[in-house]
């Protein structure tokens, strides 16, 4: 009956209205007929862009992504009673009676529209507003208010009159970028809407009728007169009493502007490109991927770009393995190493045992979405790749222990003849000794007796995104990558020293989640075996030996027992240094964007930085 009650009014309403606007406006050959706008009328579930939340471990709030429209999505039953009764007051006082035409302020509409000759006053109901904002334009002409009316109806059919008022009230723009009720009284007022007081709910009730008029930042004048009238109409329905009316215009408004939050920038862009590839993998994109080329890759790139932003604007919950403490004690110490010297630097710590990423610098006075040299920059690792390309692999495929004896006098491979630092050649040493003293020319015998290919057999278990055949020179032995490794990549392999020999890579992401809590993606990864657990232990004693006797004394936090391992380029221009101990693992890297020699000034700074952040990391 409601149905068939309900086609007929809106048959007899849009012959009246069809009828009088287009001889009026002279809009016929714009005008679609009625049966053609019924058909193509499809009224779904809405598609409202919502923030999305970054959580550290602790369940925090550190970053509130906006990937489309800025808004803090509330159901309705979350969205205070006087918010509704402000705009039920004011917008549509009989939302709950009709079925999405207020006939009566649309008689109302025609009559003041026909005497001025155009379109003065709409006569929408919340139902037919909230239509316009998630399905139509706001373009005023006639055709798009019969589409408007028509779709207003079949909402009201869809969905009940509570949820048609929660798409409403958050769908609704409030200036300056922000939507949503809720978004609007963190932006303005730096708090939920729940804490707000009557003056200030009704204070941002009156924006939405004319943003630009009523602008709270710009127009704070005209916004308080629509409150005060907003107050009178709360009044006039009992929503509120005479007395408290009274003492909400009176009241004092304080804006109190907050931006989105960010607060840790540098960690935050990386959890958003991990999430990349997080969907990449689940969603399979990278099967795709691996067997296209050209224009093809792109399109699939290109696709995968918008479905990572479909997901940041559906509202998603990303947690994380974020320390707050540890991030901000790392990024203190970037920028206090780095401050006045013409050069930057990365550094990151992981939790081994969790394979969690725990903080992550991307430079000195990192900027949000700026340039992340902690995952970003693909630089040549120096002598760092030795433990993962050279002395892994050749005791683990010889059985050789620390004590084992190599050349480390001169060697040259054709007319490759690389030197050892400071010149010195001293013959027969250990394994252990010529780690620790990083001698080049026993990197290369022993790097020579395992062979090229299985050398970076094991190479291959770490999954370095630049690392290919094309590296497969004896150069590699000291770090000569044609398009170099990460940061994060390199500090990432080296958790396999800590972990038995087994690798299983880092992730920033614990789980991402919908609004209702149910997980959407998570890492499945599982440990590879890379070298068995003796030679894993006797390559842990040789990078001890690096900090108590060799390249990396400097480094020495002097708590604990740290292990690692120093890296240096041609003419210095990248510095680096990766170590553990039983909990974390820690990298650095300190280096020129555009790389040219650092100069006296910068050396040893990673060492530096890398004794402040084990030494924070170690108090843990």
């Amino acid at each position: 009956m409601r149905m068939s009650a309900g086609y007929l009014f809106i048959a007899l309403f849009m012959v009246m209205f069809s009828v009088f606007l287009l001889g009026v406006l002279d809009e016929e050959k714009k005008a679609v007929s009625f049966e053609k706008t019924l058909e193509d009328t499809d009224i779904k579930k809405p598609d409202i862009d919502q923030n999305s939340y970054i959580y550290d471990e602790t369940g925090a709030v550190v970053s509130e992504l906006s990937k489309g429209q800025n808004r803090r999505y509330l159901d309705i039953e979350d969205i205070p009673r006087r918010v509704k009764q402000a705009f039920l007051s004011t917008e549509d006082r009989h939302f709950f009676e009709h079925e999405g035409v207020d006939m009566t302020a649309v008689a109302r509409a025609l009559a003041v529209n026909a005497k001025a000759g155009s379109i003065e006053e709409g006569g929408s109901t919340i139902t037919q507003q909230t239509v316009r904002n998630l399905f139509l334009s706001h373009e005023q002409s006639y055709n798009r208010k019969l589409t408007e009316v028509l779709y207003a109806y079949q909402m009201e059919q869809e969905y009940s009159k509570e949820k048609i008022l929660e798409f409403y009230i958050n769908s609704i723009y409030f200036q300056n970028g922000v939507y949503g009720f809720e978004t609007a009284a963190h932006f303005y007022f730096g708090k939920p809407s729940s804490g707000l007081t009557l003056a200030e709910t009704a204070f941002l009730a009156a924006v939405p009728a004319n943003p630009s008029h009523y602008d709270p930042l710009t127009k704070k004048e005209n916004t308080k007169k629509r409150q005060e009238w907003i107050l009178t109409k709360m009044q006039e329905t009992g929503a509120v009493s005479t007395s408290r009316a009274a003492e909400a215009r009176k009241a004092p408004i304080n804006l109190h502007v907050s931006e989105t939050r960010n607060l840790y920038p540098d960690y935050t862009f990386y959890v958003e490109k991990e999430l990349k590839e997080l969907i990449r993998k689940e969603e399979g994109f990278a099967r795709r991927m691996k067997n296209a080329g050209g224009e093809e890759a792109a399109a699939i790139e290109k696709e995968l770009e918008k479905r990572v932003r479909e997901v940041l604007s559906s509202g998603v919950h990303i947690e994380t393995s974020l320390d707050p403490d540890l991030q901000q004690e790392v990024t203190n110490a970037v920028d206090r190493r780095l401050r006045g010297k013409n050069g930057n630097g990365a550094a990151v710590v992981l939790d081994h045992r969790t394979s969690g990423v725990k903080a992550l610098s991307g430079g000195k006075n990192y900027e949000p979405y700026s340039f992340n040299r902690a995952f970003q920059a693909y630089r040549q690792p120096g002598s760092s790749i030795k433990p993962l390309l050279v002395y892994g692999p050749y005791m683990d495929l010889t059985g050789a222990d620390r004590h084992d004896f190599v050349d480390a006098g001169r060697y040259c491979k054709g007319d490759y003849c690389p030197s050892n630092a400071g010149g010195s050649y001293p013959g027969q040493v250990t394994l252990e000794t010529a780690l620790a003293r990083s001698y080049n020319t026993a990197a290369m015998r022993l790097f020579e007796a395992s062979g090229i290919q299985p050398s970076f057999s094991y190479l291959e278990s770490f999954g370095f995104d630049r690392v290919g055949a094309k590296d497969h020179y004896y150069a590699a032995a000291l770090g000569g990558l044609s398009r170099g490794v990460s940061l994060l990549e390199l500090s990432r392999a080296y958790t396999t020293f800590s972990n038995g020999g087994q690798y299983k890579p880092a992730r920033a992401i614990k789980k991402v989640t919908d609004g209702s809590k149910t997980v959407l993606y998570e890492w499945d990864d599982t440990q590879r075996p890379v070298w068995n657990d003796e030679t894993n232990q006797e390559l842990r004693h040789m990078m001890r030996s690096v900090i108590t006797e060799g390249t990396g004394r400097r480094a020495d936090p002097g708590t604990g027992e740290w292990r690692g391992k120093t890296g240096t380029t041609n003419n210095y221009q990248d510095l680096w240094f990766v170590g553990y101990n039983s909990r974390y693992t820690a990298g650095v890297w300190i280096g020129r964007d555009q790389p040219e020699s650092l100069g006296a000034g910068l050396r040893g700074t990673h060492l530096n930085l890398w004794r402040d952040i084990a030494g924070t990391a170690a108090a843990k």
